[in-house]
């Protein structure tokens, strides 16, 4: 019976993942495409470009989790998920201003001007913004941030990455891409916050001996992500182990020189609530930490600030993407109290949220940038 269950969950998922795009192309050809004052030859093409996209979906699928395809392959199959949230939201928007337009007070031959110039910008926009998001997907910025802490005596220099998703087009010389830029920053520490495997670990190992190359005065920290669960956590957990990076299991390290560093502590993600296994505890993660030193917190979803009650002062978190795809960011809000960058949660503790190193899904990403985070912790002794 367990077998069946097994077998039945990733099919309902491909029928429900199925569904929900064939509804999304189903509206964009009604409400989008059939409204355009363009021929029936235009609109036929238009159309078929869509049924090639869907096609195009559910090979990502098909190749994410199943077989391995060719990196150009799997590059031409990661675009049409983007592409088809990006030409729903333009027909959304289309929709809605030939809509207005329709019943605006002007004359017919305005109605028409107005129309066609509609048609015609909606398309050139729907082609550019998802022109412009493969270009930011493509070119990590260094985000360079100071935050000040009370009682830390001693200024550092860490380096954050965060939501790589190794696997697919994030493959070995992104990694190399990533490692160069880190070393070149010459980081006291490197952190990396969750979500940085999201295929099996087995086909990633080659992948992941790249970050085998970070170079820092402390080390390389490593705490878990929502997606970590799902690749089979334990081998996940001793293969990063096995290159020399420091797994943070609700426990906390101290950095620097005796008196003159901070405490680093680390937490399982939240999603293992709902598994039941490698839990987040906050407090065994602070037990025997050093009280007169500050606290940075590495954990891997922002809402997990919820359960910070007191004993840290810094928070470093990632999983949102900063919303990846700009329209997405307003759902991430739902979720999330804070979606990209610094932030001061309360009198006593700060947050600061990465927008991801990588992405997830199409190799797309629209005002929300892939970022590797050069954050100087200062110290700020109070009055």
């Amino acid at each position: 019976m367990l077998d069946i269950i097994t077998l039945m969950k990733p099919i309902l998922f491909f029928l429900a993942f199925s569904g929900v795009f064939i509804i999304i192309n189903m509206y964009i050809s009604r409400r989008f495409i059939q409204k355009l004052d363009v021929s029936k030859k235009t609109k036929t093409i238009f159309r078929i470009f869509l049924i090639i996209n869907l096609f195009g979906i559910i090979g990502y699928m098909i190749g994410r989790y199943y077989i391995d395809f060719p990196n150009w392959l799997y590059f031409l199959f990661s675009l049409p998920m983007g592409i088809l949230f990006l030409l729903f939201c333009s027909a959304i928007i289309y929709d809605i201003s030939r809509v207005i337009l329709s019943k605006a007070p002007i004359s017919d031959s305005r109605r028409k001007f107005f129309k066609k110039s509609l048609d015609i910008s909606s398309i050139i926009i729907a082609t550019s913004i998802s022109a412009r998001a493969i270009y930011e997907a493509r070119h990590i910025e260094l985000q360079k941030v100071k935050i000040n802490l009370k009682n830390l005596k001693k200024s550092y220099k860490i380096i954050q990455l965060s939501d790589i998703h190794i696997g697919g087009l994030v493959d070995e010389k992104f990694i190399h891409d990533i490692v160069i830029r880190v070393n070149s920053c010459q980081p006291d520490l490197v952190v990396i916050t969750g979500d940085l495997i999201d295929i099996n670990i087995d086909k990633a190992e080659n992948i992941l001996s790249e970050l085998k190359n970070l170079n820092s005065k402390y080390g390389t920290y490593f705490v878990v992500g929502n997606h970590e669960y799902f690749h089979d956590i334990d081998k996940v957990i001793n293969k990063v182990k096995s290159m020399g990076i420091r797994v943070l299991e609700n426990e906390n390290v101290y950095i620097g020189e005796e008196d003159n560093g901070f405490n680093l502590a680390g937490v399982y993600d939240i999603f293992g609530y709902r598994v039941q296994s490698h839990m987040p505890d906050i407090y065994k993660a602070l037990e025997n930490k050093k009280k007169d030193s500050p606290t940075v917190l590495l954990a891997h979803q922002p809402r997990y600030i919820d359960e910070v009650e007191h004993g840290v002062d810094l928070i470093l978190s990632g999983h949102t993407h900063g919303g990846q795809l700009y329209p997405f960011r307003f759902l991430v809000k739902l979720q999330q109290p804070y979606v990209d960058g610094l932030h001061q949660h309360n009198k006593e503790l700060q947050i600061y949220v990465n927008k991801g190193t990588g992405f997830w899904g199409p190799p797309m990403r629209l005002g929300a940038n892939s970022e590797i985070t050069e954050i100087t912790i200062k110290g700020h002794q109070p009055a």
